[in-house]
């Protein structure tokens, strides 16, 4: 494959802008090359779930995710096949990410096809931090970090953001028959899959979401120290994407469960002025 590095980042940026969604407001407030490499970054992982979310067979979408696994060890050993492999590797030697967090992503993506419930959090944790964490571990060595600690709080940041997905989705997700909430946890608030399966909105479920609600707030908490470790655009990027997946969380605690099968989101204008409350945080001047 001859794709140019430059052509590559381009091919990224594209996808990127149209389908990103919450993180292409965030990256706008990156420098330029650390923009592309998100974009780079990005496009791997959402090729990835494309993969895991067609409605291709599962035997086939298994295949297609270890054809998509083997292409990233080649394309890091020179060999690239793919249009979104010479930026990759571009963006992992310059900013000296380990592959090892593609793995797991892709470990994480691939469990969606044989996995469909989580006994218990422990579980659950494993499942966020393979599609969640890892993308924040990434992004951190984009960004740029000044202490190891910054990785015990991007892996909380992950989870918390995975957690607000998994609220936000919870009977969209429950319609395919996917629940991403430990049983143990529905049990003992004496609730059980069919709260989620048939849309029973009891006392019994409002206590259980609130103490789900409750715990994604802790991760966030946990996470909150990350920002004062990250170089300014990073501290910037990293502001602009807790608020805006907080906010999110923030609509759906307010909501109550009789209105989640309404996906919660904020308006475009908020996450532009969520962008623009940032850029003195990104030059350094807060």
């Amino acid at each position: 494959m001859t794709t140019g590095i430059s052509s590559s980042y381009l091919w990224c940026e594209r996808l990127t802008r149209s389908r990103a969604g919450n993180f292409a407001y965030a990256f706008l407030i990156l420098p330029r090359a650390q923009q592309r490499a998100m974009h780079a970054l990005y496009a791997f992982m959402r090729i990835a779930d494309d993969i895991a979310d067609s409605a291709d067979p599962v035997e086939q979408k298994w295949v297609a995710l270890q054809a998509w696994r083997r292409g990233l060890v080649d394309a890091l050993e020179g060999r690239p096949t793919h249009l979104v492999h010479p930026a990759l590797v571009d963006t992992v030697n310059r900013y000296r990410i380990p592959s090892g967090y593609l793995q797991e992503l892709l470990d994480g993506v691939q469990e969606d096809l044989i996995r469909s419930r989580y006994a218990t959090f422990a579980e659950l944790y494993r499942y966020c931090y393979r599609v969640a964490s890892v993308v924040g571990l990434a992004c951190i060595h984009v960004w740029g970090f000044r202490d190891e600690r910054a990785k015990h709080y991007a892996e909380w940041s992950g989870i918390a953001f995975q957690l607000t997905n998994i609220l936000r989705d919870l009977f969209e997700d429950a319609q395919r028959g996917r629940i991403y909430l430990p049983l143990e946890e529905l049990l003992a608030f004496g609730c059980s899959e069919e709260h989620l399966l048939q849309g029973r909105l009891d006392a019994r479920f409002r206590e259980f979401m609130q103490f789900q609600l409750q715990r994604a707030y802790q991760y966030y908490d946990l996470a909150a120290p990350l920002r004062d470790l990250l170089e300014p655009a990073g501290r910037a990027v990293f502001q602009v994407m807790t608020r805006i997946y907080r906010g999110v969380l923030d609509v759906v605690a307010h909501r109550g469960v009789e209105h989640l099968r309404q996906r919660a989101s904020l308006s475009p204008w908020r996450k532009i002025g969520l962008v623009m409350e940032a850029i003195p945080v990104r030059f350094g001047w807060m």
